[in-house]
């Protein structure tokens, strides 16, 4: 939802209490935490937690993916997720007739993209890793997707995200702001990864950044920017080229898709946006709803466009959209200053020298 400053200005002036309330809560779990009043697990393999310290929007996703595809032909792995917003509970490992309504709209993409690759989710990590080791006892290494303020489980690697332009230095408590766990949280990443960069960050806007994040000496800091890919089509897998004599109705439910619209805004020739909430659960009413906007727009060359996260959620319609030009955009972060090879090093690195907690003198 837009709002004009002044309104959001009021919205979180009443709401700042709430945010120190909530503060109080989370700050109070943590020292729970690293007092060990509250216990955490560690397991005999390499657990890489992804995640972050604000709600939604920094690309958790695509950096998951990206480590699939880096690790996925070199070691036995498999995706550990929450699976937000679907319709069943405990853990549930992904399979042939698996949907997003049964395991959620990420890690159905994860499924999708990657079939060779074990998916499973669970509220409770901490049950269901044992439960995921059972089902592939012969996982070398799992990716916790969304856990890094999830404590019960201490993953071995930890990779923070923080969008450029909303860095968690800069940003406030719940619901006044948008994070969910404490600044000084950011200590307990291994790697750090500002993300959604522009193309043209320079070296002193980098060092800059840097600075301003503060990390510890072991701590690893990386910027990335998003690379979209070519658009295919939602059933047929066909793929288009987006020019600027087309025209665009665009269909999110994701948390911030201002990149995508700014990139869009250089690429068509103009585009016309439906948002939903983001994890939307979308109905044929909007399906239909979507078509009447698209047969609205008077120029011939237009198409609809989705991201990879929404069309999981929109292809239980694939009958109805079998002859519609319905595209899908995929997306994959870019490392900036060619730093690529060092962060791949890192995390091949980390799981071959890897040692459990028994031999390694775990805390």
């Amino acid at each position: 939802m837009n709002f004009n400053f002044p309104l959001l200005r009021t919205i979180r002036i009443l709401l700042f209490p709430l945010s120190l309330l909530y503060a109080l809560v989370v700050i109070l779990r943590n020292w729970c935490y690293d007092k060990k009043i509250l216990a955490s697990a560690q397991f005999n393999l390499p657990i890489i937690c992804v995640g972050n310290l604000a709600v939604g929007g920094t690309g958790k996703s695509p950096m998951v993916e990206l480590l699939i595809r880096m690790l996925k032909d070199r070691f036995e792995i498999a995706v550990l997720s929450r699976g937000y917003k679907r319709k069943t509970r405990g853990y549930a490992l992904a399979g042939a007739y698996t949907t997003a309504l049964d395991i959620g709209d990420e890690p159905m993409q994860f499924h999708s993209k990657f079939p060779e690759v074990a998916v499973a989710v669970g509220e409770e990590r901490i049950v269901a890793i044992p439960q995921l080791l059972h089902d592939r006892p012969d996982t070398r290494a799992i990716i916790l997707d969304d856990a890094f303020q999830h404590r019960a489980v201490r993953a071995g690697l930890n990779i923070l995200l923080t969008d450029y332009s909303n860095l968690f230095t800069r940003d406030w408590w719940l619901p006044s702001g948008d994070l969910r766990d404490a600044p000084g949280g950011y200590r307990r990443a291994d790697i750090i990864v500002v993300t959604k960069c522009p193309e043209s960050l320079t070296e002193d806007e980098r060092r800059a950044v840097k600075a301003e994040i503060d990390p510890l000496k072991h701590q690893q800091v990386f910027f990335s920017s998003i690379q979209y890919g070519q658009p295919y089509h939602i059933t047929r897998g066909t793929a288009t080229v987006i020019n600027d004599k087309m025209e665009v109705l665009l269909v999110t439910g994701i948390a911030n898709p201002a990149p995508l619209k700014k990139w869009l805004n250089d690429k068509a020739g103009s585009f016309y946006e439906l948002a939903y909430s983001d994890h939307h659960i979308f109905t044929i009413d909007d399906l239909n709803y979507m078509i009447r906007r698209y047969n609205n727009i008077a120029e011939p060359n237009k198409i609809i466009l989705t991201t990879e996260k929404d069309a999981v959620r929109l292809i239980k319609f694939r009958q109805e959209l079998e002859d519609w030009p319905f595209y899908v955009l995929p997306i994959e972060p870019r490392f900036l200053f060619s730093e690529q090879p060092r962060f791949t090093d890192l995390i091949i690195k980390f799981i071959t020298n890897f040692k459990p907690p028994d031999q390694a003198g775990g805390e």
